[in-house]
């Protein structure tokens, strides 16, 4: 399909793999998108900046660079830096277009239905869109999808109108009669508040007195504050509805010096915030911020799991605020007509967003137009192709998140004489060919039975969100496929018993590898030579410095840190004892608030066959300035102290002492190793079946 994508101060159209529904979400067939020359004018001009420029007006986005640098090295930071860069940025959040396929818990929407479709970074300039029911709102029986396509604008700017919350026969001044500007009038006017319009655009002047606006003003030409104060009787205006874009902070000044005694402004665009304490301390202002397009932005639960806040309690969530723009649409107490200037087809994206940039008159609103494409065409994009030897392992990779372009994907380019990326599948196509032309993939897409369905692949390679390891590994051993399902396992015992059926049925099976990479780490090889010639039994203490992570995050859902991240470590253990567990004991904190979870600051007491006890003190209470892992092994009066993968001392043992700049976890080793066992015929796997269900059982038992 064609998708806008932002590159180098340009819009283009490139070839991007289709989406398919995912679970919550249904696909849509775009027919308008709807450009916001705000918002994505700004990410097309920060396309332009160099590196440098882009760190400094990014001091977060340095900060977790080096953070990455620290502990992958600065290749891998490099190479990561240039994958985002080169891959471009996705653009769009407002489109509409009609129902082609409806994913798995969605109720409200079927084939067919005309929709309107919100969310950056969802409802793209592309094709086809994947979006989660509570962004997608039902169009009006009849009305046009051209204007439809304005409904994340529309829902700005009523969010903004909601926040101002001005009664009838109260004042309002608008500051920019751009969009929301423009938008926000109309509803202001017709909630029977005199409005009046500030602008530099005489053209938009003259439009805004044309739909309705009681006075407009141009401060290039008469003084605005002295107008609207004569206006107001000398009183000032009731509200200030701020829907500009500009980085000075005198406009925002001047919108307190607008407001009466006890008035309020509220900040929908952009504007400088160096606030003056007199332009509001005397008035007693109130300064409020609107939210886009309402209640349940920015909430995880209601935009991406389709949780809906109860309707008593929160009337105009985002969803509704933009179903009752179309309303206002349809029913013609909104004229959305006048201000679009030009329709584009997808073809033209670079000229639609060059428009919005060209000297004089710009255009208020631009939309793009999909020509209505017959049907969906697939997902799959060929990017090239190889002569892969036989000694080379095919590698179909379903989920490119962080840790798999991160980490992975670059050891498998380290070790290219092994493995060959021949596929990436990911939800969105987008990514998918992103991390593909960075790797050298074979081909890009968002349909993962194009991975498992592909006779040429032998490896799969699953790095999705914990809750889908389960499902896509057994889809893939069931489909024939040696499968590496990045840790955990499985998130509860129906999942984890659907595998181990599958390996209790009788015939061949393909090799299955969980990431516990720990036991792979040149520390873990050499602490293994001591601990496996000892007399008696391992006494070892872990500690895993885990920080915190806040409680509204994923990780905290299905089976939460326990079962997956502390699964490294109880497979850890279990590589020294080479024994299997016979009881475990815990204790989790008990919490004084709600800022942190007992169920990530657990003590851990595994007992072992052997005789062997290990200690797990996992925590995310701990401070940042002592290393994460830690472990002291203690057997036959000889101690082994491993800190932080960095560094490797014995203490009555005479051992290869290792002292290295950065946590080697062993990550490229584990690849190493599956490699040998799928080339070699091995019937030994790198960790056994056995092994890798202890270990996943133990930690559903410590979550109970």
């Amino acid at each position: 399909m064609k998708q806008g994508i932002v590159k180098k101060g340009k819009v283009l159209a490139e070839n991007i793999p289709s989406p398919s529904a995912s679970d919550g979400s249904v696909l849509i067939q775009v027919a308008y998108s709807c450009i916001s020359a705000g918002t994505e004018m700004t990410s097309v001009n920060t396309s332009k900046q160099s590196l440098v420029q882009r760190a400094l007006n990014s001091p977060e986005e340095v900060k977790t660079a080096i953070e990455f640098a620290k502990t992958n090295g600065i290749a891998k930071t490099i190479q990561r830096v240039k994958g985002v860069l080169g891959g471009g940025k996705q653009t769009g959040y407002s489109a509409s277009g009609t129902v082609v396929a409806v994913g798995k818990g969605v109720a409200n929407f079927q084939v067919g239905d005309k929709v309107a479709a919100a969310g950056a970074g969802i409802a793209n300039h592309a094709e086809f869109i994947d979006v989660p029911q509570n962004l997608v709102m039902p169009v009006p029986k009849g009305m046009d999808l051209k204007l439809a396509s304005t409904v994340t604008l529309g829902g700005i700017a009523l969010q903004g109108v909601r926040r101002i919350d001005l009664k009838l026969g109260e004042s309002c001044v608008v500051v920019g009669a751009g969009i929301l500007g423009l938008l926000a009038l109309q509803m202001l006017k017709k909630s029977g508040i005199q409005v009046i319009v500030s602008d530099f655009d005489q053209k938009r002047l003259d439009l805004a007195k044309e739909l309705g606006a009681d006075l407009i003003i141009n401060p290039a030409q008469e003084d605005l504050i002295k107008t609207v104060s004569s206006y107001t009787g000398g009183y000032g205006a009731d509200g200030v509805l701020f829907t500009a874009a500009t980085s000075s902070s005198k406009p925002l000044s001047e919108s307190f010096k607008m407001c009466r005694k006890k008035g309020k402004v509220v900040l929908v665009g952009v504007v400088g915030m160096e606030i003056e304490r007199g332009d509001i301390y005397a008035k007693e202002l109130d300064f409020l911020i609107s939210t886009s397009y309402g209640p349940g932005r920015y909430d995880s639960n209601y935009e991406e799991k389709g949780l809906d806040y109860p309707y008593a309690y929160v009337r105009w969530t985002e969803n509704r605020n933009m179903t009752e723009y179309l309303r206002l649409i349809h029913q013609h107490y909104i004229d959305v007509e006048k201000l679009i200037d030009a329709v584009f087809p997808i073809e033209q994206i670079t000229e639609a967003f060059e428009s919005l940039q060209q000297e004089g008159k710009k255009p208020i609103i631009v939309l793009l137009d999909y020509n209505n494409p017959d049907s969906y065409r697939g997902s799959k994009i060929d990017l090239k192709t190889k002569t892969v030897s036989s000694n080379i392992i095919n590698v179909g990779l379903i989920g490119a998140g962080s840790f798999a372009t991160g980490m992975h994907l670059p050891n498998m380019k380290k070790l290219n004489d092994k493995y060959n990326l021949k596929g990436v599948m990911s939800r969105t196509g987008f990514k998918a060919k992103t991390v593909a032309d960075q790797f050298e993939a074979e081909y890009a897409t968002a349909n993962v039975d194009d991975i498992l369905n592909d006779p040429k692949i032998d490896l799969v390679l699953i790095a999705t969100r914990h809750d889908s390891h389960a499902e896509l590994a057994l889809k893939s051993l069931k489909a024939g496929k040696h499968t590496f399902v990045e840790k955990p396992l499985a998130v509860n015992q129906i999942e984890l018993d659907l595998i181990k059926d599958f390996y209790n049925q009788p015939g061949e099976k393909p090799v299955l590898m969980t990431g516990f990479n720990r036991r792979f780490s040149p520390f873990a090889t050499e602490i293994k030579k001591h601990t496996s010639k000892r007399i008696n039994p391992l006494f070892i203490q872990y500690r895993m410095n885990a920080g915190h992570i806040p409680l509204d995050q994923w990780v905290h859902e299905h089976g939460g840190r326990i079962v997956g991240e502390a699964c490294h470590l109880i497979d850890f253990m279990t590589f020294f004892t080479e024994s299997k567990i016979t009881s475990i004991s815990v204790e989790k904190i008990s919490p004084n608030n709600d800022k942190i979870s007992a169920t990530d600051n657990v003590s851990i007491v595994l007992k072992y066959e052997d005789g062997s006890v290990c200690t797990i003190q996992y925590f995310a209470v701990g401070s940042k300035q002592i290393s994460k892992e830690y472990m002291e092994i203690h057997f036959d009066e000889k101690t082994i102290v491993m800190d932080d993968y960095k560094t490797l001392k014995g203490y009555g043992v005479k051992l290869k002492e290792i002292s290295i700049g950065r946590s080697d976890k062993g990550q490229k080793q584990e690849l190493e190793l599956l490699y040998e066992t799928l080339k070699s015929n091995n019937k030994d796997w790198p960790i056994a079946l056995w092994d890798m269900i202890q270990t996943t059982e133990a930690t559903f038992l410590i979550n109970a």
